[in-house]
């Protein structure tokens, strides 16, 4: 007992030092900004973001770091800076729209201060959505059963399970949990699917849970990657016949791909799947609508087979000459129907791949994932985002938010003022979730990584973030109602000519 009120009153001592941080008055100054992780020298962050945590690189024996603008003053003590939520919330308050806030950093060594070059945040105006959600994954082949879908509230540090894959594992069988996606960021409806045991697409409608088998006999597979319609409760999907191989020489280890992949229309009303587009040459995938709704863009790769060998042999052989470019279809809400694919973008006359369309809110911008081939750009260490103004053609690669690593799986903000983007930019291993401001004219600011309570989270934290989606509120179904409903026979799906 002795002991616990010595160590509590010594918690209470290092708490209220850090709060009652000076700044030195003498000081070497530096000629470089110091190293910080996560590196949020310079970055736009939206008002209601939670605070931004960092560190200090570097042993020293003290440091002391002072918040400034206008009137208002922060002083921390300690190489670990964790401004609380009143400090931040009036840092930001100051701040949004007007001056940046301005950051000293002072490190001791020894008796020797120094002042690092300043540096600044700046706070936009421009909120953000208050919730992303994503799968949580181990970097193994053998371990992939333990995912979970969570969601985190950006307003704070706040993480939810949606569904833990493991409530439906056992140990003779278990099954894969991907693709979840939401209709304009609306937590009321929401999908996600499930593979091998228990496989089946999981339909989350405004409370009502409803599993059912894309599967038909007219159709590749079950419904793979989805795009919810905007407006209407009607659901695209890509068909895929997905592979996998691994290199033993190329620095990117891991290909995935497609032998072949088709696009199908979802009626939950009616429970009625339709062909959207299913060419024998063509690989169609990742489908997504236009904000209006009356245009289904998607990713398509021209494949002439030599017939040689089989499919699955001759992709492997060729997996560099598998290029998509980018198309649209108008559809007719009235009808249900599609009109002629129209080209958007042709990427494997550059010698390049373009994957993953996603239309900014206002429907000015198509943002993109670019590489030098393939479909599953999450493993190909070229891979960068690209932007294409609709309004002019102009395209080309958004070089402030791409890195020497990986950037993949991408998503606008219901403002279209913000993007995030799945990338590898920390440490080429782990995807973790980077958001970067983007201006009326597709300027991208400096991408931030997703700030955590402990600043040193990720760099301990071995799962990678996927598919990271923005929505609006939190999901209130229960991990466990979903998991009941998974466990029940999957409803088979109707295909209509």
């Amino acid at each position: 007992m002795k002991k616990l009120l010595i160590f509590s009153f010594l918690c209470v001592i290092l708490l209220t030092a850090c709060h009652q941080a000076k700044v030195p008055s003498q000081f070497e100054q530096m000629k470089q900004q110091p190293v910080i992780y996560p590196d949020y020298i310079g970055v736009t962050v939206p008002v209601n973001i939670a605070p931004l945590h960092f560190q200090l690189t570097g042993n020293y024996d003290e440091v002391v770091t002072r918040f400034s603008v206008a009137d208002e003053e922060v002083v921390l003590g300690g190489r670990t800076v964790c401004p609380d939520f009143d400090e931040w919330k009036q840092l930001v308050g100051k701040s949004a729209g007007s001056a940046p806030i301005n950051i000293e950093m002072y490190a001791r060594v020894g008796e020797k201060w120094q002042r690092y070059e300043p540096f600044t945040i700046t706070v936009s105006a421009d909120s953000i959505d208050p919730w992303l959600t994503y799968r949580l994954i181990s970097p193994s082949y053998v371990t992939y059963e333990e995912l979970t879908i969570n969601q985190r509230c950006l307003e704070n540090y706040d993480e939810r399970v949606v569904y833990d894959n493991m409530l439906c594992s056992t140990e003779a069988d278990g099954q894969c949990i991907n693709c979840h996606y939401c209709q304009l960021g609306n937590p009321e409806r929401t999908l996600f699917h499930a593979r091998q045991n228990l496989g089946g697409t999981m339909l989350n409608i405004d409370g009502k849970l409803t599993k059912v088998n894309l599967k038909t006999d007219s159709t590749l597979s079950a419904g793979v990657y989805p795009a919810w319609h905007p407006k209407q409760n009607l659901i695209a999907f890509s068909t895929n016949m997905t592979m996998q191989s691994f290199h033993t020489r190329d620095v990117d280890k891991i290909e995935v791909f497609d032998k072949q992949s088709d696009l199908i229309l979802y009626d939950p009303e009616t429970n009625e799947v339709s062909t959207i587009e299913n060419e024998e040459n063509e690989f169609e995938t990742f489908p997504c609508w236009s904000p209006d709704g009356q245009w289904l863009y998607y990713s398509s790769a021209h494949f002439e087979w030599r017939d040689t060998v089989s499919h699955e042999a001759e992709c492997i052989r060729r997996y560099k000459d598998i290029k998509y470019n980018v198309y649209r279809k108008a559809f007719d809400v009235q009808t249900r129907s599609f009109g002629p694919r129209e080209l958007v973008f042709q990427a494997d006359t550059m010698n390049l791949s373009a994957t993953l369309p996603r239309i900014s809110p206002d429907g000015r911008f198509l943002l993109l994932a670019v590489g030098e081939w393939g479909t599953f750009h999450i493993w190909h260490r070229d891979a960068d985002l690209w932007l294409m103004d609709l309004k002019s053609g102009e395209i080309g690669p958004m070089k402030e938010a791409n890195s020497p690593s990986v950037e993949s799986f991408h998503n606008w903000s219901s403002n279209g003022r913000w993007i995030v983007v799945s990338s590898r930019r920390d440490d080429g291993n782990f995807t973790r979730p980077f958001f970067a401001h983007v201006d009326q004219d597709g300027h991208a600011s400096k991408p931030f990584e997703l700030p955590t309570d402990d600043p040193n989270y990720h760099r301990e934290f071995m799962k990678s973030y996927n598919v990271p989606e923005f929505m609006r509120g939190p999901v209130t179904v229960k991990p466990q109602t979903f998991a009941d409903a998974l466990k029940k026979p999957a409803v088979a799906a109707k295909y209509k000519q």
